[in-house]
């Protein structure tokens, strides 16, 4: 089992920055590739990105492409989530996710934070 705790959501005026993190704790963090989603009132959830074990591969959906990028911190069992340029369309929950290989799914899911964009 992988808990995870997102934190950094909030309000912020379009073209503004938010970092968004993702704590984890139970089973060795480092075992799992993670993943960044967001849903918007009404919308499907989405996919924003991920980050493998190792950090070497690195993915976007290429509406959030150039504008944010995704790290993790070994030592801290945290994935951050860094937003650049917010717009008005990047309003959403954004919940972080943990790979199980044995499932080939996203299986371990956090609350999510609620991240606000004014125009």
């Amino acid at each position: 089992q992988v808990q995870l705790a997102e934190s950094g959501g909030g309000l912020v005026q379009a073209g503004g920055s938010l970092r968004l993190s993702c704590a984890a704790s139970g089973r060795t963090f480092s075992s799992y590739t993670m993943g960044w989603f967001r849903q918007a009132p009404g919308k499907e959830r989405e996919f924003v990105g991920s980050i493998s074990r190792s950090a070497t591969y690195i993915t976007y959906a290429d509406s959030v492409k150039g504008r944010f990028t995704i790290s993790r911190d070994r030592a801290k069992n945290t994935v951050y989530l860094q937003m650049n340029s917010l717009k008005a369309e990047d309003t959403a929950v954004y919940v972080c996710a943990a790979f199980d290989p044995s499932t080939s799914s996203f299986t371990y899911w956090g609350q999510g934070t609620q991240v606000t964009v004014s125009s």
